[in-house]
């Protein structure tokens, strides 16, 4: 199957493949966003999540896109159709949400060539976003809403869903949401602390980030 025959609601699925941990980026300075990315891509984690908080954020996706191709880039915090064409014009490879609404899953729909993983927390939030053709999700905010254990029961009455945890996840508990067959990653800002990012530490989030893919691998 070629990617252009991939339909939109599995490509995510391609994008991030075997790579089961999603750094949450909030990048707020230019500069940081391709040192950031490469000691990431470097250490193993080629899929991350930039936040699009801020301004830097729209131009920082294309940056590293421009400079660290081995990266797989997500538009995250995407909530309104604006936010998804913002995303569409970054070149990121997919755009992910905290939530949904009926506009965002229409434009999302209308705009296939840009994968969307819409977010829900409920069985009905579900429903509404499975029925609209999607079915990777970001399961947010994660612990609030019952942790992997939540997941667990999911299984049974949702057996296409995956979804990609995250909200209050943290790394000690990284091998229950990865033994969960329908989690396709887990995305968590811990994996490249915004600490370590203010101070530019590069090589201590690239050392940080070897060792936790280590220990899951």
């Amino acid at each position: 199957m070629t990617q252009s025959s991939i339909p939109p609601s599995e490509t995510p699925l391609v994008l991030i493949g075997t790579h089961r941990l999603i750094p949450l980026l909030a990048i707020e300075q230019m500069e940081d966003a391709v040192p950031l990315a490469r000691h990431l891509v470097d250490a193993g984690l080629p899929v991350m999540e930039v936040a699009l908080r801020s301004k830097a954020a729209p131009h920082a996706i294309a940056e590293i896109l421009k400079k660290v191709p081995e990266a797989i880039v997500a538009a995250g915090n995407v909530m309104t159709a604006f936010d998804f064409h913002l995303a569409r014009e970054t070149g990121a490879h997919f755009a992910i949400s905290p939530g949904h609404s009926e506009a965002l899953l229409k434009t999302a729909v209308d705009h296939p060539q840009l994968p969307f993983v819409p977010g829900t927390a409920t069985p009905s939030e579900l429903i509404r976003v499975l029925s609209a053709g999607f079915h990777v999700v970001k399961f947010f905010p994660a612990m609030a809403f019952g942790g992997p254990e939540a997941l667990r029961a999911m299984m049974a009455p949702f057996p296409h869903a995956r979804f990609i945890p995250s909200g209050g996840t943290r790394e000690e508990q990284l091998e229950e949401w990865l033994a969960l067959p329908n989690v396709v990653a887990v995305g968590g800002a811990w994996l490249a602390p915004p600490d370590l990012i203010a101070k530019k530490d590069w090589p201590a989030i690239g050392k940080r980030a070897r060792g936790i893919l280590a220990r899951v691998s």
